[in-house]
């Protein structure tokens, strides 16, 4: 009778817990369907494109996916970018700089003549248009290796759409695989390297024609509603920036190319292309719960070695590992409901008021407090997952530091864009009355029909005329509050200065 009535009361825990983890996430999934939302990982995923259209059909698009890319492997780049220091001293740190051309001059020297020695840095201080000039060809004879494989890419995109074929049915969608992310990283760099030299050299039309090549390639992953597709994309973009930037503060571009230029930067919204890959990560975490249900709650002991850096281990049968896939297959199946449902509310917490999309806003203090109520929930991440943090609903909850870097990513993007935009449309006016205007007003109708707001205070950017003749135009920052338009220690500081775009004094 003993063991009968244990056995009733076993059964009635596990309809119980069965019924209430099924309840509460059914309750959330109508009320997420009711917004017109998906928890669906592959709903989200971008429509097929026709092989005619799509960028990443061409064969040198399909060599990014190769394990061995056999281009970018002999150039300058390649065997000379761990060889030059790219912050030139500390009075550059956190302000826009130009490229060490003669410090890259100075590598392929030593490349040509066999004196390249590993741990050799190469770093020059010399900015004189002159010395840039001469280093800039320099530059772009180390990088002919590649001008099959950019011809090659300029064609490729003149195609209208790209998806790259990512496996996105995979039951562990961890297990993705991204690598056509860093190839187009390393081909952004080298097209910044190439529009930088390009500019110096006086061939400003070569490097509009890179620029706009690197910023097709950035949003060759546009469409990719993965969160760390997206990370790369604004890195990618912030790339592309520099040139733009150089070619500005040389005053390289004319009329036609800053109408260009602008009309490009003024497409971007990072704040709402943001929304497609948090939806993307929290059916993601969804579907990892589901592989954990059908594989085993084992190979969450591989989080706990990633987590300590033990990487010897990872795979390797454990007790720990043994005890979590026992725990797994006598476990009611309505937790793995109530983590689906802990993943969900924990991202959804995190995230909650820190964009306005329509408003193209980010709310850095609404990003702070809510990071610092998830905190409390979430256990140590150097801990080993437990049967406690199982029924807690933690082990799968969303790695606040991962995600944390998205807003003030999404925040310096969209504000770059909108600076760079602004720097056009300032010089378009500085060419046409030979002086740039007192207010950004001036800007508006005929120079751009509309000047953007700062993407943290909602309000006009900060701007003013300089004595040399030039300006400042800033946004107040991170920790929103106006530092007169002085830097932080780092581009986009998350603790201290102002978010500025200036130039050096002539």
């Amino acid at each position: 009778m003993w063991l009968a009535g244990v056995a009733m009361l076993t059964g009635a825990f596990y309809v119980e817990e069965d019924w209430r983890g099924q309840r509460d996430w059914n309750r959330y999934r109508k009320a997420v369907e009711s917004r017109g939302e998906t928890l669906d990982f592959l709903s989200l995923v971008p429509k097929p494109v026709a092989d005619e259209e799509n960028f990443a059909t061409t064969p040198i698009a399909q060599s990014l996916f190769q394990s061995k890319v056999p281009i970018l492997t002999n150039d300058l780049f390649a065997r000379a970018d761990d060889h030059v220091f790219h912050t030139n001293n500390q009075s550059f740190l956190g302000r826009r700089h130009f490229l060490d051309l003669v410090a890259w001059k100075m590598a392929w020297t030593a490349l040509k003549t066999g004196e390249l020695n590993a741990g050799q840095t190469f770093e020059s201080d010399n900015m004189d248009p002159d010395a840039r000039r001469s280093a800039a060809l320099a530059v772009l004879d180390g990088m002919k290796p590649d001008d099959k494989a950019f011809a090659e890419l300029q064609e490729a995109s003149a195609r209208p759409h790209s998806r790259f074929p990512l496996t996105y049915d995979m039951d562990d969608p961890a297990q993705m695989s991204l690598s056509h992310l860093a190839y187009i990283k390393k081909i952004c760099q080298r097209l910044d390297l190439m529009a930088c030299a390009e500019l110096a050299a006086g061939k400003p039309d070569l490097a509009l024609s890179h620029v706009k090549l690197a910023l097709y390639l950035t949003d060759s992953v546009k469409t990719e509603p993965v969160v760390i597709s997206y990370l790369v994309r604004v890195l990618d973009f912030q790339l592309v920036i520099q040139a733009i930037w150089e070619g500005l503060a040389e005053h390289r571009w004319a009329e036609s190319q800053l109408q260009e230029l602008q009309k490009c930067l003024q497409q971007y919204d990072f704040i709402a292309d943001m929304d497609q890959p948090l939806k993307g990560e929290r059916t993601f975490g969804i579907r990892e719960i589901e592989h954990y249900k059908k594989k085993g709650l084992g190979q969450l002991d591989d989080l706990y070695l990633l987590n300590i850096g033990d990487i010897d281990h990872l795979g390797q049968p454990t007790s720990h590992k043994t005890f979590l896939d026992l725990v797994g297959k006598i476990m009611p199946a309505g937790w793995y409901d109530l983590e689906s449902l802990g993943y969900c509310v924990s991202l959804d917490a995190q995230m909650r008021g820190v964009f306005d999309l329509s408003a193209k806003r980010v709310f850095p203090g609404t990003d702070a407090s809510n990071r610092v109520e998830l905190n409390k929930q979430l256990p140590d991440p150097s801990a080993p997952v437990s049967l406690k943090s199982i029924v807690h609903h933690r082990a799968m909850s969303p790695n606040p530091e991962f995600l944390s870097k998205l807003p003030i990513k999404a925040a310096a993007s969209q504000t770059a864009a909108n600076q760079a935009a602004i720097a056009c449309a300032l010089e378009r006016y500085r060419l046409a009355n030979e002086q740039f205007p007192e207010t950004l007003d001036a800007l508006t109708p005929k120079f751009m029909s509309q000047v953007p707001n700062d993407v943290i205070t909602g309000k006009p950017y900060k701007y003013h005329r300089t004595k040399d003749g030039q300006f400042v135009l800033y946004s107040v920052g991170w920790n929103e509050t106006d530092d007169s338009g002085v830097n932080g220690k780092k581009m986009f500081d998350e603790k201290e200065g102002d978010w500025v775009w200036d130039y050096p004094v002539q």
